[in-house]
């Protein structure tokens, strides 16, 4: 099964004066993400450039199909206000890897 590579942008209502961490519900997001990482369904992810000042974030997903990817990422309280998918396309990883999480 091929990983998928998400990418994420921030949405209407995220605002640029604070940074990421000090923007509203952050906890909840957190430990949205945190448990996603948790159990192994994102790989790795983050900002693509400067955490406060990236307009994209990026996501590598372990998942079955596209369809659990959207339906997870729907729960992440930060969406759509926030944070908005803009592509989900799988990724067959042929250099380096990931540990299994298993």
């Amino acid at each position: 099964m091929p990983y998928f590579v998400v990418v994420r942008e921030r949405g209407p209502e995220w605002d640029w004066s604070v940074p990421m961490r000090r923007q509203a519900e952050w906890e909840a997001h957190a430990a949205f993400m945190d448990a996603l990482a948790n159990e192994g369904f994102i790989v790795a992810g983050g900002p693509l450039g400067d955490e406060d000042r990236a307009a994209r974030v990026l996501h590598v997903v372990d998942a079955p199909h596209e369809r659990a990817i959207e339906a997870r990422l729907e729960e992440d309280p930060w969406t759509p206000q926030r944070l908005t998918t803009v592509s989900i396309e799988p990724w067959t990883l042929l250099l380096g890897g990931f540990v299994a999480s298993t």
